[in-house]
């Protein structure tokens, strides 16, 4: 299955983007415009059930790590230069890397889950993801989130009315998964975190991963501490030499 992916930019260095659940490619409206400026060229990919990319009501984890590395490879085979996947896209990055379908030379993983617990009935879960919908419009992200932008409630509240709560569904009703993140890897998380708490980040941490913690953030960190998220990654924003950092 091909998804839709947006592509921006003409550097020679690749980055590819993965929004969280019941968000779009559009989400990534503020972060694509800088990594271009700062020469790459950006591939920021609509999940399964999301945004224009197509539905499946029998996706699994592993299934949508493939559909991401198929949609990809035409524009930079599996090897991006960095990949960055928020909260449920980190979960299918982390997927697609333990996988070995995709194997970017930096994975950035932003206050995400790296285990599925599985075994969700699946009529709640509907019934959940479908209210959570509704609730995104752009007056309900207005008053929920007061830290995103009026942009960010736009593209938000977007994104949920493309949401597909069926294609969301099917992997959490199945067996859970967990796909640890490799060593070198980057995690980014609010602190505190729902996603990744300290005991987490610890043991993380133990694995080689380096993890690094923006205090009071929200679960979407750039967009209630868009600079704090920037300086967190001079590995990909640092203006001077960033292929240096990365090599």
């Amino acid at each position: 299955m091909k998804l839709n992916v947006d592509v921006t930019g003409h550097g020679h260095r690749t980055a590819v983007l993965l929004h969280g659940m019941m968000g779009s490619a559009e989400s990534w409206w503020r972060v694509a415009p800088l990594l271009v400026d700062n020469g790459y060229r950006v591939l920021a990919v609509d999940l399964p059930g999301h945004g224009l990319s197509p539905r499946d009501g029998t996706m699994t984890h592993l299934r949508a790590a493939e559909w991401i590395a198929e949609t990809i490879a035409e524009e930079c085979g599996t090897t991006p230069d960095i990949a960055v996947g928020h909260s449920y896209g980190g979960l299918i990055l982390a997927a697609a890397v333990h996988a070995k379908v995709l194997s970017p030379r930096l994975a950035i993983y932003v206050d995400a889950p790296f285990t599925s617990r599985g075994g969700w009935d699946r009529d709640e879960l509907l019934a959940a993801y479908e209210s959570d919908r509704r609730a995104r419009t752009y007056e309900g992200l207005r008053a929920s989130r007061p830290h995103y932008s009026d942009q960010d409630c736009v593209v938000e509240a977007r994104a949920a009315k493309r949401f597909d709560p069926a294609t969301a569904t099917a992997p959490a009703t199945g067996p859970g998964a967990t796909y640890p993140p490799e060593p070198g890897s980057i995690v980014v998380r609010a602190d505190p975190s729902s996603y990744v708490d300290d005991a987490t980040a610890a043991e993380l941490r133990a694995r080689g991963v380096i993890v690094r913690s923006i205090p009071g953030a929200a679960h979407s960190i750039w967009y209630s501490n868009f600079d704090e998220f920037v300086e967190a990654l001079p590995e990909v924003f640092a203006p001077q030499n960033p292929e240096s950092v990365i090599d």
